[in-house]
């Protein structure tokens, strides 16, 4: 019997390279990616990779794509709650609205979607992966709306934690520093709202496979909680230790 994976954001760098870590393991996965309708269209057939779009801010729209993907496979073994979107520019510059929009894509995006795919998840004995930031446990310059999805992130999954323990469910994040997942390609609206991973601030960049790859050896590890690269295990002991020499060291690397 397959196993499978659901992956949200899985026509980006970092959701397709989940999708190839996953497809080139011995074991055979089914993989469901979910992305926005445009973002799959460019994507190739590849067997064994199933297509939903879904627009993840839309709750009845997510419903339905969950609802969809139960009906075909009812027990679930992993789900990666990776879409996501940043947004870069001081807090005077930017609206209310654009913070509650990286709000809804970045927060009860993954929200909407664990409700949606809870009983499959507790039947497959699952984990739910939560692909955070260092920007959810620690400051980033130029990136409030941005550090405050991922600290709600944060809060969501290390709470449901203890609920999906009773079940047999694992929930773990994932605390990635820069993935240069679209470099050179943020694409931002006048609301700085841009694709992840694109930022020219950005130091010590890992690629989207590097990434990927330290995230699931630390799932099947069973990790609760991953540092991803250098940058993200030293700005966690150091945020940790001292936040004042931490946010000195962050402004400090981001400005240059």
């Amino acid at each position: 019997m397959s196993r499978v994976a659901v992956i949200t954001g899985g026509a980006g760098g970092l959701g397709q390279a989940f999708a190839r870590a996953l497809r080139d393991e011995a074991a055979g996965w089914t993989i469901v990616l979910v992305d926005l309708p445009g973002a799959l269209a460019g994507l190739d057939e590849v067997p064994g990779v199933e297509r939903v779009a879904c627009d993840l801010t839309d709750d009845a729209e997510v419903a339905t794509a969950c609802a969809g993907i139960v009906a075909r496979h009812p027990a679930i073994e992993l789900v990666i709650h990776n879409a996501g979107v940043t947004q870069i520019g001081l807090f005077g510059d930017t609206t209310l609205a654009s913070q509650r929009r990286v709000m809804e894509i970045n927060y009860f995006g993954s929200v909407r979607v664990v409700a949606g795919l809870l009983g499959a998840v507790r039947a497959g004995k699952g984990t739910h992966l939560a692909i955070s930031s260092v920007a959810g446990f620690a400051p980033l310059y130029k990136r409030t709306a941005y550090a405050a999805s991922k600290h709600a992130l944060n809060g969501f999954f290390s709470s449901l934690a203890p609920e999906e323990a009773e079940h047999g469910v694992r929930v773990i994040i994932a605390a990635p520093s820069f993935v240069a997942t679209n470099p050179g390609r943020l694409d931002a609206g006048e609301d700085g709202i841009g694709r992840p991973g694109a930022a020219a601030d950005g130091f010590d960049e890992m690629t989207p496979d590097r990434a990927a790859r330290i995230i699931l050896d630390g799932w099947r590890r069973g990790t609760p909680f991953i540092p991803v690269g250098r940058v993200a295990r030293l700005g966690w002991w150091i945020n940790r230790l001292s936040p004042r020499l931490y946010a000195r060291l962050m402004m400090r690397n981001i400005r240059r």
